[in-house]
């Protein structure tokens, strides 16, 4: 199993619940979660039997090693708490649920997981794309160590239509607040963080554009529509060969026995603090439970 603290998530594919064809492909496709959505890749006519679909292959299994995450329509709908018990028996990793606003959405989440008879390892991820979940971001991250949340997914489609904003050229004009709080508070209370949704199918270039983005501030994958995406969003989102070889260099230098008590070393020909080891044992975890899970 991979290690939960390091696992990679550099890839988050939503596949419509509606479609029996799309799960079962899941199994074959190289992304390190699958969201299996009842919310919206689902119409309202569908809503149930799209319940029993992913509940069914969920329950069935076979994706190895890919984390499976369910997002259930809102509990203030009228599918919402059936979705909920339909899928924390099913037993997924995750349940993911959409447009929390405050740290109370989380508790209630939380409580109706339990009641559910969710197993503690269970997750709840939450969409963050409401403007007041932005507003509350600290009250929404507060929860983490009460609760079993530990992921945050921007849903940047619905952000943007609720700032009626656009997105183009540059989603950093529109989006950058919220994508930067949104950080803030994931890295302040050590919860996963994981970019939105590339839009465009056709255009790769674009997509890993907005992958380096995302990568840059910190974000630690990215959701898709699309398999065809998986492929850059997974290379963006892993350390580079060149990043995992200086990383194990500064683990070496610090462990030399020559360095002890020392706080700063020069390793090929940089500065590097103990701040700096921590970062390299992290970059060496992830680029080892990556290898373990593509091998």
């Amino acid at each position: 199993m991979t290690d939960m603290t390091h696992r990679p998530r550099r890839s988050a594919l939503y596949m419509p619940g509606a479609n029996t064809r799309a799960l079962e492909k899941a199994k074959t496709l190289a992304a390190d979660a699958l969201i299996f959505d009842l919310e919206d890749a689902v119409a309202p006519e569908a809503k149930a039997e799209a319940r029993e679909n992913v509940c069914n292959a969920v329950k069935a299994g076979g994706y190895g090693q890919r984390e499976v995450c369910v997002r259930i329509n809102g509990l203030d709908t009228e599918w919402g708490l059936d979705d909920l018990n339909a899928a924390v028996a099913a037993g997924p990793d995750a349940i993911l649920a959409p447009k929390v606003i405050d740290g109370s959405d989380i508790d209630r989440l939380n409580d109706a997981m339990s009641r559910a008879g969710a197993p503690a390892e269970m997750q709840l991820w939450v969409m963050i794309e409401m403007p007041k979940a932005i507003l509350n971001i600290q009250d929404i991250a507060e929860a983490v160590g009460r609760t079993r949340m530990t992921t945050f997914v921007m849903g940047t489609n619905d952000l943007v239509k609720e700032l009626r904003a656009n997105a183009k050229p540059d989603r950093m004009i529109s989006m950058g607040t919220a994508l930067s709080m949104t950080m803030l508070a994931a890295r302040a209370y050590d919860i996963v963080a994981i970019d939105g949704v590339w839009n465009d199918i056709s255009d790769a270039d674009g997509l890993r554009s907005e992958c380096e983005q995302g990568a840059a501030m910190g974000f630690d994958g990215k959701t898709l529509i699309h398999p065809s995406q998986l492929e850059i969003c997974n290379q963006v989102f892993a350390p580079t060969p060149a990043e995992v070889e200086h990383s194990i260099d500064i683990i070496k230098a610090f462990a030399d026995p020559e360095n002890s008590g020392k706080g700063v070393l020069k390793v090929n020909g940089k500065m590097t603090e103990l701040l700096h080891l921590v970062e390299a044992k992290r970059i060496v975890a992830v680029a080892e439970a990556i290898q373990a899970m593509e091998g």
